[in-house]
């Protein structure tokens, strides 16, 4: 496969606009989402561990409330760790355990009224999972449900701590403390999840952006070469099958003329199809010389082709070359009456390839041709540019010189 051939195959896998929608919007997104979902499972498995360890500790047994509760709480953490660890289900998971937190949070007094008198200092097991509900928010909940978790959350433990001492002056210190190191925690989380997600929706938004203008450049540039093949294949074929109907004045001319019209609309008829370009394989340049032999005589123009050198170059190129030269060969035709008419084609080996065709007309000035003639814009400079040749248009009131060349780089 050729450079050429490979820049298209890539381009034309460019995603249209509806695509980018399906596949890219939230490329960035759903991997930050990834992130947050492996971070809360770490952190939720360090802090409900902890708590975990504290609950079964602390429990007397038979103890069915504290059991029950214990189950309530902690079956749903580890199906969230388990999500976490899979990344599916994630939201539905870390959803179930926050709601069920705080049907524990609610119950709390009630069952630990059953318990041992409580000590100060001595920290529930439920303390360790109020910012485990708190990244089960973020996970689970939009930004509002989170900034509300994380304000009232912390205060809800302590008016539950509260009751359970009993409301006695030493546990206001001791709870005032947890209270605001959950509460600065939470918010400081929440914020790290929201950054994170601004961030990548972002970058996904840029990114659709920049998907969709390069597709819309991707749209114009066909566009723009449908419309220069067009316009060079009316300047090969169909201006040089006019061409030779005009100067029809014999039986076998007359021939010529006619099988030129016809691929000339057969050309015309195709024109939709996908462009052959050619391969990369060799080519001799005595074709070449041969080919444009045969264009000169379905012209009429009594001018032999001269040939020096040897060589072979791509299919492609020597297609392109063999097109660009038909070109200038009508234009010196059309606009110079095929006055002093010369075609040389001197091959340079394994490394390249010049064809040469002037003419002694009256020449013109190629930076006055208007944009709208594509005759040397399409058909010879753009057609050699696109096999990675050069074109140089020589012309002044002693005639035109168009010098086509190609070296393998």
């Amino acid at each position: 496969m050729s450079a050429d051939q490979g820049l298209r195959e890539a381009w034309e896998r460019i995603p249209t606009p509806g695509e980018v929608g399906q596949e890219l919007e939230r490329f960035a997104g759903r991997r930050i989402e990834r992130i947050i979902a492996i971070v809360v499972g770490v952190g939720a498995l360090a802090l409900g561990t902890q708590a975990l360890i504290n609950a079964l500790v602390k429990m007397t047994v038979p103890d069915l409330p504290h059991l029950s509760m214990t189950a309530l709480v902690f079956v749903p953490w580890l199906v969230m760790l388990a999500c976490c660890a899979i990344g599916r289900g994630v939201r539905v998971a870390a959803g179930v355990f926050f709601v069920t937190y705080i049907v524990v949070l609610a119950l709390w007094p009630f069952v630990a009224s059953r318990g041992p008198r409580v000590i100060p200092g001595d920290q529930p097991w439920i303390f360790f999972l109020v910012n485990v509900a708190g990244v089960a928010a973020v996970v689970a909940f939009p930004l509002g449900v989170q900034i509300t978790w994380a304000l009232i959350g912390p205060f809800l433990y302590g008016l539950v701590r509260l009751i359970q001492g009993g409301f006695r002056p030493e546990f206001w210190i001791v709870t005032a403390f947890d209270v605001s190191f959950t509460l600065i925690l939470g918010l400081v989380l929440v914020a790290l999840g929201w950054m994170f997600r601004s961030v990548a929706k972002g970058v996904d938004e840029a990114r659709g952006r920049a998907v969709t203008l390069y597709t819309e450049a991707a749209s114009a540039e066909a566009v723009e070469h449908e419309r220069v093949a067009v316009a060079a294949l009316m300047h090969d074929s169909v201006l040089a099958a006019l061409i030779a109907a005009e100067r029809a004045d014999t039986d076998r001319a007359r021939i010529l003329a006619v099988e030129m019209a016809r691929e000339a609309l057969t050309r015309l008829a195709n024109a939709e199809a996908p462009a052959q370009e050619g391969s990369d394989e060799p080519v001799q340049i005595e074709l070449i010389a041969e080919d444009l032999r045969v264009t000169v005589a379905q012209l009429g123009v009594p001018v032999d082709v001269e040939r020096y050198g040897h060589g072979a170059v791509p299919d492609r190129v020597a297609r392109a070359m063999a097109l660009a030269a038909r070109q200038a060969i009508g234009n010196a035709v059309t606009h110079a009456a095929g006055r002093g008419l010369a075609i040389v084609v001197e091959g340079h080996g394994d490394t390249g390839l010049t064809v040469k065709v002037s003419d002694t007309g009256g020449g013109f000035d190629p930076s006055s041709v208007g944009a709208d003639r594509l005759g040397i814009r399409a058909s010879i400079l753009a057609r050699m540019a696109a096999v990675g040749g050069v074109a140089t248009i020589d012309s002044d009131r002693r005639g035109t010189v168009v010098t086509l060349g190609w070296s393998q780089s």
